[in-house]
C-alpha cells in the first residue's frame, strides 16, 4: 500500500481487531490469529481505496492479494510472508528522522492495535502527547519515497534497538493490561514472542540483546497460567501455585538467556530477564535471593537509567532487608512528574510504609494508588495487597 496511506491502514487495523472479537468469540481462535489479521485488515484498506476513489490500478497491483475475509484465511496467506511483512513494517515505523518516542507512539498505534489511552499509560505521558507525537510521525512518514521493502540493511541495523523496544511495549502490555476489561492480554504476549523470535533467527537480529529480550519474555510467559485465580483476578507472586508454571518454557528462556551472555553486550534486557530468571528458580517466595534482584536493578539503573528502575530496586531491597531499608533507598528522591503521577509510585510507598506502621502516610499514598488504577483487576490486586496486616 505504501506508506502514503498510514491513517487508512491505521483504520483498517482497528477495524480488523473488532472484526475479530466478534468471529474469534463464536469460532475459536485461528491458527494463525496475525495472519487473519493482516488478512482483513488488508482486505478492508483495499475495500476503502476502491470505494473512495476507484483508482483501478491499486487493485490491480493488488489483485492476486484481494480476497475474501473467511476463517481459512491464514491458509491463504502464507505465513512466512506475513511475519516478513509485519517486522518490515516495524522497521518503517522507525525511521531514524523520527523521534525515538514518535516512533514507538506510530507503531503501537498503528500495528500494533493500542488505543491512545493504552499508549499515553505505557510511557508515562499524556493523550495529548501521544497525538503530537502520532502526528509529527505521520507527517514524516507522508515524505517518504521509498517502499518497506527497499530498506538497507544498514536501516535494519541502526533501527534495530526501536525496534526490540516496540516488541517489549508489546509483550509488556500484554503481561499487565492496562485494559480497563482485560488483566492479561496472552494473544499480545504470543505475537511479540513470535515476532522477537523470527527477529532472533534473522542474519540482521542474531544479537545478545534480541536473545536477551526474547528469554525475557518466555521467563514471564511461563508464569502467566498462575498469575490469575478462577475468576481472572491477578495474583500477587506470593499468592501463586507454582506448580502452574510451566517448567518446559522456563528451560527455554533459560536457555536464551545463556545464549544472550555471548560477547561482551550487557542490555536492560538482560537485567530484567536476569530478575525474572531469580524469579522462576527460587523454590518459594520466601526463598527467594532477593539480594540477586536487588543487583539486578543496580545494573539495570546503570545501562537504562530511570525513576522506575530505582522504585523497583527499594521494592527488591525491602524483601531482602526489610521494609525501612526500601524507604532507605528512596529518601529524598523526587520522583518526576510522569512517575509521581501513576499508581505504581503511590502503590509502592503505601505498601512500604504500611509494613513500617506508617499507617496516616501509608492510606494516603493507597487512597491514590486505588484512583490511579487503570483497571479493575489492578485495582483489586492493589485493595487486596495494600490492606494485609504485618509483612508479606
Amino acid at each position: 500500500m505504501g506508506v502514503q496511506h498510514i491513517e487508512d491502514i491505521e483504520d483498517a487495523v482497528q477495524s480488523a481487531l473488532m472484526t475479530a472479537l466478534e468471529t474469534w468469540t463464536t469460532s475459536g481462535l485461528p491458527d494463525n490469529p496475525s495472519a487473519w489479521l493482516f488478512r482483513v485488515a488488508h482486505n478492508n484498506i483495499l475495500g476503502e481505496l476502491r470505494q473512495r476513489t476507484g483508482r483501478r490500478r491499486i487493485l490491480d497491483r493488488n489483485q492476486g492479494e484481494a480476497g475474501e475475509v473467511t476463517e481459512t484465511a491464514p491458509d491463504v496467506f502464507l505465513e512466512a510472508e506475513v511475519k516478513d511483512d509485519l517486522l518490515r513494517m516495524l522497521f518503517v515505523c522507525c525511521d531514524d528522522a523520527i523521534p525515538d518516542e514518535s516512533q514507538l507512539v506510530l507503531a503501537l498505534k498503528t500495528l500494533c492495535g493500542f488505543d491512545v489511552r493504552e499508549i499515553a499509560l505505557r510511557l508515562f505521558t499524556s493523550e495529548a502527547n501521544v497525538y503530537k507525537r502520532l502526528t509529527r510521525a505521520r507527517n514524516r512518514l507522508r515524505e517518504l519515497s521509498f517502499a518497506p521493502g527497499e530498506l538497507t540493511d544498514g536501516q535494519y541495523t541502526s533501527r534495530m534497538a526501536a525496534v526490540q523496544k516496540i516488541l517489549y511495549l508489546l509483550f509488556t502490555e500484554g503481561h499487565l493490561s492496562s485494559h480497563a476489561d482485560v488483566a492479561i492480554r496472552r494473544e499480545l504476549c504470543n505475537e511479540s514472542i513470535r515476532l522477537t523470535a523470527i527477529l532472533a533467527e534473522h542474519p540482521i537480529g542474531q544479537a545478545p540483546e534480541t536473545f536477551a529480550l526474547l528469554a525475557l519474555m518466555h521467563l514471564h510467559t511461563a508464569r502467566m497460567t498462575a498469575r490469575q485465580d478462577a475468576g481472572g483476578g491477578l495474583l500477587l507472586l506470593e499468592e501463586q501455585d507454582r506448580e502452574l508454571w510451566d517448567r518446559p518454557q522456563i528451560r527455554v528462556g533459560l536457555n536464551w538467556l545463556a545464549k544472550s551472555a555471548q560477547g561482551e553486550a550487557f542490555s536492560r534486557y538482560h537485567a530484567e530477564a536476569g530478575i525474572a530468571a531469580e524469579h522462576c528458580l527460587a523454590p518459594s517466595f520466601a526463598e527467594t535471593r532477593w539480594d540477586r534482584v536487588a543487583d539486578c536493578y543496580s545494573l539495570l539503573e546503570t545501562v537504562a537509567p530511570s525513576a522506575i528502575h530505582k522504585l523497583n530496586r527499594a521494592v527488591a531491597v525491602a524483601e531482602w532487608q526489610g521494609p525501612e531499608a526500601g524507604l532507605a533507598i528512596l529518601k529524598g528522591f523526587e520522583p518526576p512528574t510522569w512517575l509521581a503521577g501513576s499508581y505504581f509510585w503511590a502503590a509502592v510507598m503505601a505498601d512500604l510504609h504500611r509494613r513500617c506502621g506508617n499507617t496516616d502516610v501509608a492510606n494516603r499514598y493507597r487512597d491514590v494508588a486505588l484512583k490511579l488504577a487503570p483497571s479493575l483487576a489492578i485495582g483489586d490486586l492493589l485493595r487486596r495487597r495494600l490492606r494485609n496486616d504485618g509483612i508479606d
